[in-house]
């Protein structure tokens, strides 16, 4: 496989806009046993590999990974603040709330409020926390680079609530959210201040869901109100470090491109062909954007072939000139789920490295 640049070099080209020798791979590797199995050569019985499993798939594949995690098991739990949660090994989801109606969502959500203007913030503890995390991943996962995670707080709780009882409890209390917000991205972007460092990752996720596959749930005023204003004060904070920001949403938020680059993202990952949301169409629409997250998780890389995730890797590399023009990571829509067969991501990794600047011709 011939390749001049280093995962690090690789990934910074991709994020600046500037030629690279092929295009990087991003992927989520936390959640499917059969991948994990087929690169660490083990044989696993369910779910019962670890974050070192993991990590040696990331080692051996990724330019840039989200972090692993373990499996969540299949225990059901209750949260300090009285949320039922069940787990089932890669995902999780709340069987009951502590409350049922708008005013009970109300006083739990003040009560979140509270507790995060309360909790101590210690920079200098949080800076030392955070180095020892990012160092001690780094040595697992080699020159990989860290796509880490930073939250405004806007997804929160609308799904905490369920949209029916967000619904009334934004109409009714539209101040509590308000200030729920601002509290959350205040105790965020203390903590941008405190650890970011492009040497440690040069590029971070804001991940907030709020569309579905028609588009965005909410109306344009509300996102004007309620999320822009703190995605953009997120924004800034991570840019005065030198680091990179990618925005995530599933679904089809297409309309709202220029608004959210008018926040300053410098990109978006997570973009579901079946929704509208074509890598192709979007890197040469908005090619002064970074795109990550277009190759179709669900239809091609759970129940395609080898060749047909290898045609349509080539398809994105070919027809946005990525190469040439960097600005786009190659990355499943989703993550690397439990149904994807171990040969569909392999044929990811080959793609990438087949279709390589030197041999640009022949390979495309």
């Amino acid at each position: 496989m011939n390749q001049d640049m280093t995962r690090h070099e690789r990934v910074l080209a991709t994020l600046n806009h500037q030629p690279v020798d092929r295009c990087a791979l991003l992927e989520q590797l936390s959640y499917n046993p059969r991948v994990i199995a087929d690169w660490t050569d083990k044989h696993f019985s369910g779910f019962d590999y670890t974050v070192g499993d993991i990590c040696a798939v990331i080692r051996q594949t990724c330019d840039l990974a989200m972090p692993p995690r373990a499996p969540y098991g299949t225990t059901r739990t209750t949260t300090p603040d009285g949320f039922v949660v069940q787990n089932d090994n890669w995902t999780s989801w709340r069987v009951s709330r502590p409350f049922h109606d708008a005013g009970g969502a109300r006083d739990w959500l003040l009560a979140r409020t509270a507790e995060i203007r309360n909790t101590p913030f210690d920079p200098a503890r949080a800076r030392a926390d955070y180095r020892d995390q990012m160092g001690c991943l780094q040595q697992k996962i080699g020159d990989t680079v860290i796509l880490n995670y930073s939250f405004t707080g806007f997804c929160h709780p609308f799904d905490a609530m369920g949209l029916e009882i967000f619904t009334f409890f934004q109409l009714d209390y539209p101040e509590v959210f308000k200030v729920y917000l601002e509290t959350s991205v205040a105790r965020e972007t203390h903590r941008v201040h405190a650890v970011a460092d492009p040497n440690l990752s040069p590029v971070i996720l804001i991940p907030e869901d709020f569309a579905t596959k028609q588009g965005p749930i909410f109306s344009p005023d509300f996102l004007h109100e309620y999320h822009y204003p703190y995605v953009k004060r997120l924004t800034d904070a991570w840019h005065e470090h030198g680091v990179q920001v990618l925005y995530h949403s599933d679904g089809n938020w297409k309309k709202v491109i220029p608004d959210l680059t008018a926040c300053g993202v410098d990109g978006f990952y997570c973009l579901e062909p079946n929704c509208g949301m074509d890598i192709v169409e979007l890197k040469n629409t908005w090619p002064a954007m970074v795109w990550a997250g277009g190759v179709d998780g669900v239809d091609l890389m759970e129940r395609g072939t080898p060749e047909q995730v290898r045609a349509e890797i080539r398809r994105h590399i070919r027809d946005t000139n990525a190469l040439e023009t960097g600005g786009m990571f190659v990355a499943s829509s989703s993550e690397i789920n439990p149904l994807i067969p171990p040969g569909n991501f392999r044929a990811m990794v080959e793609a990438v490295h087949l279709n390589i600047k030197h041999n640009r011709k022949a390979s495309l």
